[in-house]
């Protein structure tokens, strides 16, 4: 079997190249690596963990920051294809700038520099991933601390000025954009690993750093944090969006890897949601109540996470089959039998075919699982691995290879974490539509074939993956966005798509979250009765509707009154 030997250099390359073309803010991030230097050598008790890496991680943040900024990078995400037109639409309210005169003198005070109104840089907080229109903020701050983000949501709070926590802007929702102005705070320097508890399996860290660089640090002690979104997420964005990603089936989403959260209120307290004990039933359940909020609770300062030792043996399998249906009786029939199965992806005839193009590979271009199995000794590892196989071939299985070494193991989880570059040779000059739903696993295979049948109503092409253990599916629907036709069609498919996983008793997102585009989704979901008590909530907590406003909660919804 050729695995995929090319997935992770090409992946690295074009993150190169398209930062080459990311010039615009390079002063402006020198400036603010240098104040990131200097917060570190004054701090060198605590950063026993990044100061190492530290010129590394910047560079790092920068590429995948590029990603979702630049106007030359080539991906194509909607909105970024021409930065002058575009700057042209943004949301009308967005060119008020809210923040009083008083206001920016009190942040300079504290901030220094690290107070930005550069246009370049707020063009670079004003785009995530995701088809919505650019909203940029009308300021941006880096902070050091907790204390120091404390002071900033006094002073908002003061002026009535919003506040967006940021990360790595790989949102794929729109939750960083600013659609009514205000501040973005950025966490690129609160980035630090500040504990590792190996004894009592946690590690605390601040919300800036990201899940691939956590995990660099624990790999050296034989650990690792199981979550894994799409590359370049860091933990504090995972948080607000309950992230899930490969390891899901096995280990759980961040709902059930979140040990305890530090959290600074509107109200400017900063809360401790949990204790670090393994179980508590002391008081409500503050930790689950921020895990997911999007940013419109509160501003997550530090988190203690669950981590787990690094499986002795592992391997990964490939197996094919004729359609979607038989690929998905395959999970439901291994998950029945009790196999621990570490990861199983699922990934259709579309985006194998996008995988061969992007990665010079060979695959089968059929219905495709993906799965890792793991365990204490390789005896263990090969008996699942023999109960899996016979598995598949009662649902009639084209085909069961599997990696021979680990480099092939990891090329080939590289190919499914780049799916979404991957999609984009199919048609280059297109923009993608990223979108997720989950439903019960019964009801996977026919939601898929259903979304199928409405993709090829269309002119479109839309690849697919899933996280075929838990019922999440991802869909990249690529489109012309300038196309009214095109436009319309992908609205379609969406709509039918998100519609039908309710209706199957599923949800219209799995990981990816709600923030303003899938909120008219949420009544439907979950009942009108529900969606007002989460109003409640957030006017319970933030009075003044600071904390990202008009995400989850629509800012006419929070104005109701009641």
């Amino acid at each position: 079997m050729k695995l995929l030997s090319t997935s992770s250099k090409c992946f690295k390359q074009s993150l190169k190249i398209k930062y080459r073309n990311f010039s615009s803010s390079n002063k402006l991030f020198k400036n603010y690596s240098n104040n990131n230097k200097n917060y570190n050598n004054n701090n060198n008790n605590k950063n026993n963990n990044n100061n190492n890496n530290k010129n590394e991680n910047e560079i790092n943040y920068k590429l995948i920051s590029a990603i979702g900024v630049s106007a030359t990078i080539g991906l194509g995400f909607f909105s970024v294809l021409n930065l002058e037109e575009k700057n042209n639409i943004i949301i009308e309210k967005n060119k008020i700038d809210r923040i009083p005169e008083e206001a920016k003198k009190e942040l300079v005070l504290i901030f220094s520099e690290r107070f930005v109104t550069h246009p370049s840089d707020l063009e670079a907080h004003g785009k995530d991933f995701s088809y919505h229109e650019r909203a940029s903020p009308d300021a941006v701050i880096y902070p050091h601390n907790q204390e120091e983000v404390k002071k900033l949501v006094d002073i908002a709070r003061k002026y009535k000025i919003p506040l967006i926590a940021c990360g790595a802007m790989t949102s794929l929702e729109g939750h960083t954009l600013s659609n009514y102005g205000g501040i973005t705070v950025d966490f690129r320097n609160m980035s630090r690993i500040i504990q590792v508890n190996k004894d009592d399996f946690y590690v605390t860290v601040q919300p800036g750093i990201s899940y691939g660089d956590l995990n660099e640090d624990l790999k050296k002690i034989g650990f690792f944090f199981p979550v894994d979104p799409g590359p370049g997420a860091t933990i504090g964005g995972m948080i607000g969006t309950s992230a899930s990603g490969t390891h899901c089936v096995h280990y759980g989403t961040m709902k059930d890897n979140v040990l305890s959260m530090k959290v600074v209120l509107p109200n400017g307290d900063i809360v401790t949601t949990r204790s670090k004990a393994k179980k508590s039933s002391a008081g409500y359940d503050l930790n689950h109540l921020f895990i997911g909020s999007e940013g419109t609770l509160g501003i997550v300062v530090e988190a203690s996470l669950k981590i787990q030792p690094i499986p002795s043996c592992s391997q990964v399998s490939l197996v094919t089959f004729d359609n979607i249906t038989s690929a998905c009786d395959a999970v439901i029939k291994t998950m029945q039998s009790g196999v621990q199965i570490g990861r199983v992806e699922l990934l259709d005839d579309v985006m194998m075919n996008a995988v061969n193009l992007a990665s010079n590979t060979n695959y089968s271009e059929k219905p495709t699982l993906i799965f890792e199995f793991s365990g204490p000794s390789q005896g263990m590892v090969q008996e699942q691995i023999s109960k899996v196989s016979e598995i598949t071939k009662e649902c009639n299985s084209l085909d069961f290879k599997f990696s021979s070494t680990a480099e092939e193991k990891e090329n080939l989880w590289m190919a499914r974490k780049v799916a979404l570059w991957s999609s984009k040779v199919l048609r280059p000059s297109s923009e993608v539509w990223i979108t997720d739903a989950c439903v019960p696993i019964s009801k996977l295979s026919k939601i898929i074939d259903e979304t199928k049948i409405d993709i090829s109503k269309t002119s479109l092409l839309a690849p697919l993956v899933a996280h075929a253990g838990d019922g999440n599916f991802h869909l990249f629907i690529l489109f012309d966005p300038n196309n009214p036709k095109e436009f319309e069609e992908a609205k379609f498919i969406n709509d039918n798509l998100v519609n039908r996983a309710i209706e199957y008793k599923g949800t219209c997102t799995g990981e990816h979250g709600v923030s303003f585009g899938k909120i008219k989704y949420l009544d439907k979901e979950l009942g009108t009765e529900a969606v007002d008590l989460m109003a409640t909530i957030k006017r319970s907590i933030d009075p003044s509707n600071l904390m990202n406003p008009g995400k989850v909660i629509t800012v006419e919804k929070f104005n109701e009154k009641k």
